[in-house]
């Protein structure tokens, strides 16, 4: 099958790279403009377009994927079936109706449409995610399903190690979807009616831990937001402090107070406790939490949520 895949994310890059490797090497890839990066806000391509450019692939680089140009490059390409992933733009008519458009999709559809289906997984402590091919249409993730993973979420599943393991079974099951296209039309099978729920995209307030949380929750917080966005503890004296690789603990110091407890750091929940792995001081790099307390001694503790 000829290609054209739309893509933006680190998981679309991984998808990208299998799909490339097999019989379905995409013409074209399109993904957006460099955009700022890390600490220094440095203009950086996007994951897809580096990958893209590794694999020889050509490029087109568009803020709008709907635009004429754009859109006049897709059909250049005279592609049977488009795909995308992890795009970040909505495609509207007329592209949408152009052709047959497959959608990569982490979750285990109709459960966790939208933006950050990986993360609201986690954080809801789901026992298992996965991944969808579906018929790209208007609605939000809502077309037709033609194929489907189940994935189990592990206790120490971050998003980091999650993502890694949804973005080799998409790249294997979109292969395995454009083999039964190339032979035939796929069979699609609507989402059911219940059961839907909306993976919103991921806003600033929601990397604050709450200390009055239970360390369940909170722990699965912390773990949905590692290593991609960043979950931290907004101290009384105004630093922060990012968090990582928590382990849930029964009892410990009081909620919002840290402590040292045989050169760990332990953080006190509305229930339970959480032992942090690795902080981040304000303005400072990553690092284990048993080398931060050596430097440090405990941090004060955590401020009162707004109200």
């Amino acid at each position: 099958m000829k290609t054209v895949y739309l893509g933006t994310s680190e998981f679309a890059a991984t998808v990208l790279r299998t799909l490339a490797a097999g019989p379905h090497r995409p013409a074209l890839v399109v993904t957006p403009p460099d955009r700022p990066r890390g600490r220094g806000r440095r203009p950086g391509a996007p994951p897809t377009a580096i990958a893209a450019a590794e694999l020889g692939i050509e490029v087109e680089r568009s803020a709008d994927v709907n635009e004429e140009a754009t859109r006049g490059r897709i059909d250049a390409a005279r592609p049977d079936v488009i795909v995308v992933c992890a795009f970040g733009q909505i495609v509207r008519e007329p592209l949408l109706s152009a052709g047959e458009i497959l959608n990569v999709h982490p979750s285990l559809l109709p459960r966790w449409r939208g933006a950050a289906p990986i993360e609201r997984a986690i954080m809801a402590g789901d026992e298992a995610t996965g991944v969808c091919i579906i018929r790209l249409t208007a609605g939000l993730d809502s077309g037709p399903v033609a194929l489907r993973r189940e994935i189990p979420i592990g206790p120490g599943d971050d998003y980091g190690s999650l993502a890694a393991t949804l973005a080799a079974a998409g790249g294997e099951l979109l292969g395995a979807a454009l083999d039964h296209r190339a032979a035939g039309p796929l069979d699609y099978e609507e989402q059911a009616g219940e059961g839907v729920t909306y993976a919103e995209k991921i806003e600033r307030d929601e990397r604050r831990i709450n200390p009055t949380a239970s360390a369940e929750s909170a722990g699965r917080t912390i773990r949905a937001l590692t290593p991609h966005i960043g979950a931290f503890a907004e101290l009384g004296d105004g630093a922060r402090l990012g968090l990582r690789d928590p382990i849930v603990l029964v009892a410990g110091p009081p909620p919002g107070r840290f402590e040292s407890a045989a050169g760990e750091l332990l953080l006190g929940c509305g229930s339970g406790a959480l032992r942090i792995g690795s902080v981040q001081p304000a303005g400072g790099r990553w690092m284990d939490a048993a080398d931060y307390l050596r430097g440090h001694g405990p941090p004060p503790p955590v401020a009162p949520p707004p109200r």
